[in-house]
């Protein structure tokens, strides 16, 4: 969708979507989250990541996604928020875009994906830098958790996707 569109709208359409998920990054951060197991999180960055896909395109939606991950990183977080948030990022994006391009499943199948995927990316840069596979114990509460968050996500997502798309075509 995003090849008719001038250099001004890309860049304003990235920078609206970069704005919108570091918003999101600050509230999510801000929103304590009552369970016992470290890493669940409400993904609503991943919001604007699972429309990006579906309005913007993949380049863009890379763009927006590390450009959000540097830029919380160093703004809210530490190096070590951003090597975890580098690392579910990126796998969740390319599982995300994978499972798009495949198109067998919807919107809202794609960013389940998207949750679980972050999960094992994080947990998985955790195994490294702890060097104990331990850390998996948390994966089956971790992908229960990316399975609710990503349906979610991906039920709004569906319907921010829509009303983007009507308003894109009429500009």
């Amino acid at each position: 969708m995003d090849s008719g569109r001038t250099v001004a709208q890309r860049v304003a359409a990235y920078g609206m979507l970069i704005g919108l998920a570091c918003i999101f990054s600050y509230v999510e951060a801000m929103i304590p989250l009552p369970i016992p197991v470290p890493g669940v999180k409400l993904g609503l960055a991943n919001l604007v990541i699972i429309v990006g896909l579906y309005t913007i395109g993949i380049k863009g939606t890379v763009a927006v996604s590390l450009i959000r991950i540097v830029f919380v990183g160093f703004t809210f977080g530490n190096a070590s928020s951003m090597i975890y948030g580098l690392a579910g990022g990126m796998v969740s994006l390319l599982l995300m875009i994978l499972f798009q391009k495949l198109n067998w499943f919807s919107q809202v199948g794609v960013s389940i994906i998207g949750g679980i995927g972050h999960n094992i990316g994080q947990l998985s840069v955790a195994a490294l830098i702890t060097q104990t596979a331990g850390v998996f114990y948390y994966l089956p509460f971790l992908m229960a958790a990316g399975v609710v968050a990503g349906a979610l996500i991906g039920l709004l997502g569906g319907l921010v996707t829509e009303r983007v798309q009507k308003v894109m075509k009429k500009i």
